[in-house]
């Protein structure tokens, strides 16, 4: 196993973890003035020396069998090529790297045994190609785990169903620079999901197709947090903000509130209980050609001056047998939520 910069940043964190609890705990019995306060300074103090040492011992990596990204143009010069123009040069740019964590090695790890070797995959220490999807991500989440988008990407559907990083990123020939992927975001996501690709093809949909958004700009590839706006229920690995919204309500401001009656679908199960996101026959994108047939999922009883089924409303003089009684928002104008009438109707 080859060590890296890697365990360093995990060994100085536990240290200054340790360090604060001990010396809290020391402060606290040091306050409390007992006989056996001394004795447990003590303790803790040569626990705290015990691991500043072992911090010590392998905060310094070795760099034998590191000899350098140059050594690599010599048979990979298209390789070379490709990564002097993408972001991952930086950890050569920058000077401040130290040999593991730098250029070709900094991924692959230290070189000397392949190049004696005269080349072969078996002789390269990470070899990615080789490697089992988690450890493809472990590798990557060194140098990558910093980034909130990705603090769930363990838990992420796409780990959880052997999807690895290099399964959508291309580090050495990627056509998009910026992000490493390995086709445009559009034929990456529909490789796999074709039947959301027939989804684009409806009448109304979001423009993923024309190029004026992307699937990022709702989802979260690497997995978002699925506990709040009822995601839970579904794992669409939704672009969530900090604050637990809807990606949708990032562009539908409109529909944000808070109001002081709000839609309990909207809140409970999200948007998607009412909407298809990416096509619909319906120019509002339900996920239903017509609207009263969506309404009535819920509100099942609503057609028979009975109470809705689970939801409460008053009695109802609904006849849908009657077109202008089918399309209910022509009266209920504000479903989303209103801040007038608990029924939507202003």
């Amino acid at each position: 196993m080859r060590a890296t910069g890697r365990g360093t940043n995990v060994n100085s964190l536990a240290i200054s973890i340790q360090t604060a609890l001990l010396s809290s705990i020391i402060l606290s019995m040091a306050r409390a003035g007992t006989a056996a306060t001394i004795f447990l300074i003590l303790s803790a103090t040569a626990t705290m020396a015990q691991t500043q040492n072992l911090a010590a011992a392998t905060s310094a990596p070795s760099t034998a069998g590191f000899v350098g990204s140059d050594a690599c143009k010599t048979c990979h010069a298209d390789v070379w090529l490709n990564f002097y123009k993408n972001p991952h040069y930086k950890s050569i740019a920058s000077g401040k790297e130290p040999p593991e964590r730098t250029g070709c090695e900094g991924c692959h790890g230290g070189a000397k045994q392949h190049i004696e070797a005269r080349g072969g995959k078996a002789t390269i220490p990470h070899a990615f190609s080789l490697m089992e999807p988690k450890q493809v991500l472990e590798d990557c989440l060194g140098c990558h785990g910093r980034d909130f988008s990705r603090a769930n990407i363990r838990r992420s559907e796409h780990t959880l169903n052997d999807v690895a990083c290099t399964s959508c990123h291309s580090i050495h020939h990627s056509p998009t620079p910026k992000y490493l992927l390995a086709k445009t975001q559009k034929d990456l996501c529909y490789s796999c999901h074709a039947t959301i690709r027939a989804q684009f093809d409806m009448p109304s949909k979001h423009r993923v197709n024309e190029g004026f958004m992307q699937c990022t700009d709702c989802h979260n590839p690497h997995g978002g947090f699925a506990d709040t706006w009822g995601m839970a229920q579904r794992p669409r690995m939704m672009e969530q903000a900090l604050t637990d919204e809807e990606p949708c309500l990032k562009c539908h401001v409109d529909k944000r509130g808070p109001f002081v009656y709000e839609h309990p679908s909207v809140r409970v199960e999200g948007c998607e209980i009412c909407h298809n996101p990416h096509g619909s026959m319906n120019s509002k994108l339900l996920k239903r050609p017509v609207v009263f047939t969506v309404c009535l999922e819920c509100h099942n009883g609503s057609a028979s001056g009975t109470r809705g089924q689970g939801v409460d409303l008053q009695s109802s003089r609904h006849n849908l047998l009657d077109p202008k009684f089918q399309k209910c928002t022509t009266c209920h104008v504000r479903i989303h939520g209103s801040n007038a009438d608990q029924y939507f109707l202003r």
